[in-house]
């Protein structure tokens, strides 16, 4: 299991991980052995995750999110395998943490007298500079 929140859990089964060369660090090595991670979780299909966390996790996912709702995230920082498919995980669960979070609602504000007054007396200064360019009247 793979605890993101007290709330959510996912299940080992639900993530899948496949390994591909990595092109980072790690010399002759890099050309060699397979330590870059791709994880892919399946967030459309995911019981683990309420409805309000798996729209969130779309829209901050962004292009890491295929059309058919698979987030694919790829780890290739480290020079070992093990490593990687660490650095994965943690974001992994890093990104459903702050999608976790409700953001606060919005509360439309209305403008101060003070703001309204500095708006126009900004217009006025505009309107004068532009007065001041035209050419003299004959």
């Amino acid at each position: 299991m793979i605890r993101a929140t007290p709330d959510i859990a996912i299940d080992d089964a639900d993530v899948t991980f496949a390994f591909i060369r990595s092109s980072g660090p790690g010399g002759q090595n890099v050309n060699k052995v397979a330590t870059g991670v791709q994880l892919r979780f399946d967030v459309a299909a995911s019981g683990a995750l309420p409805d309000p966390v798996k729209r969130r996790l779309v829209r901050l996912a962004g292009r890491r999110m295929t059309d058919a709702g698979v987030l694919i995230i790829t780890a290739t920082r480290h020079r070992t395998q093990k490593a990687n498919r660490r650095d994965a995980v943690d974001r992994l669960v890093r990104l459903i943490r702050r999608a976790g979070v409700r953001p606060a609602p919005r509360v439309a504000t209305a403008p101060t007298r003070a703001s309204r007054q500095r708006r126009l007396d900004a217009k006025k200064r505009r309107a004068a500079d532009k007065q001041l360019r035209r050419p003299p009247e004959p």
